[in-house]
C-alpha cells in the first residue's frame, strides 16, 4: 500500500501463518462493510484465512505409542478426511447424508454409529447431528459461492499402548444466501460460524478390538453461531441481516465466535446466547 492511500475495502489480506497452537486472544477488527455474493467474507477475520481443505494443514507424523510414523500419519490424514467430509462436503453442507464420515468410524466403537444414524434420521435436542456435522436446509438457505474459510490447528500425541490420540481444532465460516435469491449481488449473506474440537483414536488392532484403519471418536465438543436458538430439526438456521431470529429468545452471554484462544472442551453450557459479529 502506497502511503496516503487507502487499500480497496475488499483488498485480500495477507494469508496468515499456520496456526499451531490456541492463539492468546480474538483477531482485531478485520474493517466494515456489508457482505455480498461477491464479497462474502467483507468484514470478517475470515477474510485472511484459508480456503476449504487446504485450511486444514497436517503435523509431520512420527512414531508415538508404539505405532509407526506411517500408522501415525494415516491417522492424521483420516481425521481429516472426517472434518472434510463433516464440514465442507457441499452435499452434506446441503442437507444429505454424511455418507463418507460414517465410513471413517469403527463400527466396533459401541454406539457412535447407532448415535449418530439416529441423529440424522429423527434429530432432537438429545440427538442433534449437528454436534458432528454441519447441515443447513436447502430448501431455506444455500452456499453464497463456494469457499468456506477455515482455521484451526491438528496435534497427536500417545493414548494408551498401541494408540494415537489426534486432536483437531477448527473454526468453518459459512457465507449463506436464501434459498430463492438468484445471482442479485444485492441478495442479503448471512455468515453461520461454526467451531468444532475431537479427538479421534486409531489403534493397533493386535493388540484392542477395532477395525483395522477405522477412527474411533474419543470426544467431541461444538459451537454453531449464527443458528437459531432451541431449533432441533438436524439443521443450522441463520439469521440475517435486518431480519430478528423466529427461534426461542437468547439467554446466554454475547460471544465472539472469532475467538479461538480458550478451548471448548470442559466449558459448563451457558444456553444459547448472542454473538458479537459474524
Amino acid at each position: 500500500r502506497l502511503p496516503g492511500h487507502e487499500a480497496p475495502a475488499d483488498a485480500a489480506p495477507s494469508p496468515l501463518p499456520a496456526e499451531t497452537a490456541l492463539p492468546s486472544s480474538a483477531p482485531g477488527a478485520a474493517g466494515s462493510g456489508t457482505p455480498t455474493l461477491a464479497h462474502p467474507f467483507r468484514g470478517s477475520p475470515a477474510l485472511a484465512w484459508g480456503d476449504g481443505a487446504d485450511a486444514i494443514e497436517l503435523p509431520r507424523a512420527e512414531a508415538v505409542g508404539g505405532l509407526g510414523a506411517d500408522d501415525v500419519a494415516l491417522a492424521l490424514r483420516r481425521t481429516k478426511d472426517f472434518l472434510i467430509a463433516t464440514n465442507l462436503d457441499p452435499a452434506v453442507l446441503q442437507g444429505a447424508q454424511p455418507t463418507a464420515a460414517m465410513a471413517l468410524l469403527d463400527p466396533k466403537q459401541p454406539g457412535t454409529l447407532p448415535r449418530l444414524r439416529r441423529s440424522l434420521s429423527d434429530p432432537d435436542r438429545d440427538h442433534d447431528p449437528l454436534n458432528l456435522v454441519t447441515r443447513f436446509d436447502p430448501a431455506e438457505v444455500r452456499p453464497a459461492g463456494g469457499t468456506v474459510k477455515v482455521r484451526g490447528h491438528m496435534t497427536f500425541a500417545a493414548g494408551q499402548p498401541g494408540q494415537v490420540r489426534v486432536h483437531a481444532d477448527y473454526t468453518f465460516v459459512y457465507p449463506l444466501v436464501r434459498a430463492g435469491a438468484g445471482a442479485d449481488d444485492d441478495a442479503p449473506v448471512a455468515r453461520t460460524v461454526v467451531r468444532r474440537e475431537l479427538t479421534m483414536n486409531l489403534v493397533d488392532p493386535v493388540r484392542w478390538k477395532a477395525t483395522p484403519g477405522k477412527l474411533a471418536i474419543e470426544r467431541y465438543s461444538s459451537d454453531t453461531y449464527n443458528n437459531e436458538c432451541d431449533v432441533h430439526d438436524g439443521y443450522a438456521h441463520p439469521v440475517f441481516p435486518g431480519t430478528g431470529p423466529t427461534g426461542a429468545p437468547a439467554t446466554g452471554a454475547a460471544v465472539d465466535p472469532y475467538d479461538r484462544s480458550r478451548s471448548l472442551e470442559g466449558r459448563k453450557p451457558d444456553g444459547c446466547g448472542v454473538v458479537t459479529r459474524t
